[in-house]
C-alpha cells in the first residue's frame, strides 16, 4: 500500500511505501542528538528531478572549480592573482609571470633584468603591482582568482 507525498514538484502522484504493520517510519533523532553521518536519507522511492542538480551538490561544476567571473562568465583560473603579484613584486625577475604560465614574458623580464644590471627589474615590479590591483589572465586566458 502506498500513500501520496503531498507537495512534490513535477510528479502528479509521487508515492512512498508504508512501513510494515506495527512499525513506525524512521523519524528524526531525539532532541540534542546529532543526525546520522551524511544527514537524513531520502524517502524510499524518491529520486531528484532530471536536471535539478546538473553539477552535483551545491552547484559545483567540475569544469570551473573556482567559479565563474561575474561579468564575463569565464571560469576562474586555478592560479591566484595575489600569489602572482606578490612574486612579481618581491622577486622582480619574472617569477610571477612564470607562475601563471606566461613563461615567455617571464623569461623576457628575467633577461631584461640581468642585461640591465637590475635596472630592468622595474618592469616586473610594476607588472606585479598591476596584477595585484587589476588581476590578469593565465596562459589559457582565464581570469586569475582572488583567493590564495
Amino acid at each position: 500500500m502506498t500513500t501520496p507525498y503531498p507537495g512534490e514538484p513535477g510528479d502528479e502522484e509521487p508515492t512512498r511505501p508504508l512501513p510494515p504493520q506495527g512499525q513506525q517510519p524512521p523519524g528524526p533523532p531525539p532532541y540534542g542528538q546529532a543526525p546520522p553521518p551524511g544527514g537524513y536519507p531520502p524517502p524510499p522511492g524518491w529520486s531528484p528531478q532530471p536536471g535539478s542538480y546538473p553539477y552535483g551538490p551545491y552547484g559545483a561544476n567540475p569544469a570551473a572549480p573556482y567559479g565563474y567571473h561575474p561579468m564575463t562568465g569565464v571560469p576562474f583560473s586555478d592560479k591566484s592573482r595575489i600569489i602572482a603579484g606578490v612574486l612579481q613584486v618581491l622577486l622582480p625577475l619574472g617569477i610571477g609571470r612564470m607562475y601563471i604560465g606566461d613563461v615567455g614574458l617571464g623569461i623576457a623580464q628575467l633577461i631584461v633584468t640581468i642585461v640591465t644590471c637590475g635596472i630592468g627589474a622595474l618592469w616586473p615590479f610594476i607588472d606585479g603591482i598591476i596584477m595585484l590591483v587589476s588581476g590578469g589572465t593565465d596562459d589559457k586566458g582565464r581570469p586569475l582568482r582572488d583567493g590564495v
